[in-house]
């Protein structure tokens, strides 16, 4: 198909001739290029130190090198002679902007390289290195030198007065870079910003930017950042700025907790002030004329020494900064005077404690009742009960000083011939003898009782107060002291019998008398008796019942 191609459409001698001529064009000039070598692009900051190197290449070696010339174009385009390098005259530096900041590297046609020292940023440009050769005639390379300038970056605070309008509170500034930096905002003020850009005459360029809100009090303090972004910075450059808005001073007291006693010392309100700037002057008047004697005044702090009427009023603070005043006001009210609460507490404690005390003796009371009760009922003496034994003789019968009386005080006689204490006539009283018989025995013997008195029955001893229950000799008073509370006994009789009834009982308990007779029971009898106070004597172990 490509033939059928060709024979439709056959290419015109003319065509072929010019196609032929480019070629040989092209190669011409790639094969001029490579004879003069240098690098295409340089970067290089102010300064600092620059090398352009330039090699002439010659294939066939049938080139002749004459002269070689640097030649530099700066960017309005006008070409000049910096450096030129004769074999047989030597170097020469024409232009007197680069005079001593130029030199060659080596003194040969074949690598005339130069060094430029001390760059400037109007060093940048285009350089030419040029050869003039026989019999080609002019052969030449150029490389392109960027200056590079690292910003002056810079951030800083715009102080303004707190209103309605939109201002610049923060700039931020890229001073004399190259190429032109990039400057963004970051934060949470809600403002915006604008940019502006500035050309040097060196070819550097300075970028600006400012940062606008509404400025109001609560913007005071916050903060705001400046990134810098360029291209021969390694990372951004960042700096937060801290807005400074300045408005006039808003105020309040402080220290009334609404307990001005009279008789309080050091008594304090406190005069607080929001302003920027700081507040100039604090003034502490009364809206009842000048102050009370008792208040002194320490800047933004009043104290009151004591506390009295005169206090009674309506304080006012006036604080003043340069943008204008204000003022705030209270009105402190005094009251009765109050018990010093150190005072109280200790009272409210002593009166707890004796409370306290005093139940405690109440239920003392009342347990050591109880007891004396149950055991008056059981036939126990109470306290305060006396025990009286009479002391027999040929004349005390078969009981001697075997005898157990109970009485619950006064005085009186007991069997066996002798006195002795005897129960007071105001309560019952208990008798409780023990003999022997004819045999040896120990036996009880019962006293009659009638009318609070002691009586003997028919054989000479008294009734037993078993006798005196059965009895019809008994008063409606005297019966209601012996009865017994149900509940009580029925719980005397159940803990009784936990103890398995009278053989559980310990063994204090138990009476100790024994086939040896009356002398073994009288030595049991006087360890078992002791002596009170008021000369009568009671038994350790006995029950009474």
């Amino acid at each position: 198909m490509a033939r059928d191609y060709a024979s439709r459409c056959p290419v015109s001698p003319l065509r072929h001739t010019v196609l032929v001529a480019a070629v040989i064009l092209l190669v011409a000039q790639g094969i001029r290029a490579q004879k003069v070598r240098v690098e295409e692009e340089l970067e290089a900051y102010p300064t600092e130190s620059v090398d352009l190197r330039c090699q002439f290449i010659d294939g066939g070696g049938r080139t002749k090198l004459t002269q070689v010339s640097w030649i530099w174009e700066p960017s309005d385009g006008i070409r000049d002679n910096i450096a030129v390098y004769h074999p047989h005259y030597g170097q020469s530096f024409p232009n007197s902007a680069f005079k001593d900041r130029v030199v060659f590297l080596h003194n040969s046609l074949e690598n005339p390289s130069i060094r430029i020292s001390n760059l400037k940023m109007s060093d940048a440009g285009r350089y030419t290195c040029e050869y003039a050769t026989y019999p080609s005639g002019n052969e030449q390379g150029t490389t392109t030198l960027v200056m590079l300038a690292k910003p002056k970056n810079s951030a800083k605070v715009v102080t303004v007065q707190a209103g309605t309008k939109s201002v610049v509170v923060a700039q931020c500034e890229a001073a004399d870079g190259k190429p032109a930096a990039t400057i963004k905002w970051l934060a949470s003020v809600g403002g915006n910003h604008s940019t502006s850009t500035t050309n040097g005459p060196d070819g550097t360029v300075t970028v600006r930017s400012e940062y606008r809100l509404v400025p109001t009090p609560t913007d005071d303090g916050r903060e705001v950042t400046c990134r810098v972004e360029q291209r021969t910075q390694e990372q951004p450059w960042v700096y937060p700025v801290k807005l400074s808005v300045e408005y006039p001073p808003s105020v309040s007291i402080e220290g009334y907790d609404n307990n001005w006693y009279v008789g309080r010392s050091d008594a304090e309100l406190l005069c607080m002030a929001n302003a920027n700037p700081a507040p100039t002057t604090v003034t502490w008047t009364a809206a009842s004329g000048s102050l009370p004697d008792t208040v002194v005044v320490d800047g933004n702090k009043l104290t009151v020494r004591k506390v009295d009427d005169a206090v009674n009023t309506t304080f006012i603070c006036e604080v003043k900064n340069k943008h204008g005043a204000s003022r705030h006001q209270i009105t402190t009210i005094v009251i009765e005077a109050l018990e010093d609460p150190l005072s109280v507490g200790m009272v409210a404690g002593a009166v707890i404690g004796s409370l306290l005390a005093l139940l405690l003796v109440v239920t003392l009371v009342g347990v050591l009742l109880t007891r004396s009760r149950r055991q008056q009922r059981r036939g126990y003496p109470s306290s305060g009960d006396s025990i009286a034994t009479g002391s027999g003789g040929s004349n005390g019968g078969d009981y001697g000083n075997k005898a157990r009386l109970l009485f619950s005080g006064g005085t009186g006689t007991s069997g066996g011939g002798k006195n002795g204490t005897a129960a007071n006539n105001n309560g019952p009283m208990y008798t409780y003898r023990e003999g022997c018989d004819a045999t040896g025995t120990l036996t009880e013997k019962a006293n009659d009782f009638h009318h609070h008195h002691l009586h003997l029955s028919s054989t000479g001893n008294p009734s037993s107060a078993h006798d005196i229950l059965l009895s019809g000799e008994m008063g409606e008073a005297e019966r209601r002291k012996f009865d017994l509370d149900d509940s009580m006994e029925e719980e005397e009789e159940e803990q009784y019998d936990r103890f398995g009834g009278g053989d559980m009982l310990p063994p204090a308990y138990h009476m100790r008398g024994g086939p040896s007779g009356e002398e073994e029971l009288d030595a049991y009898l006087d360890d078992d008796m002791e002596s009170q106070r008021d000369g009568s004597v009671i038994s350790r172990t006995a029950i009474y019942v």
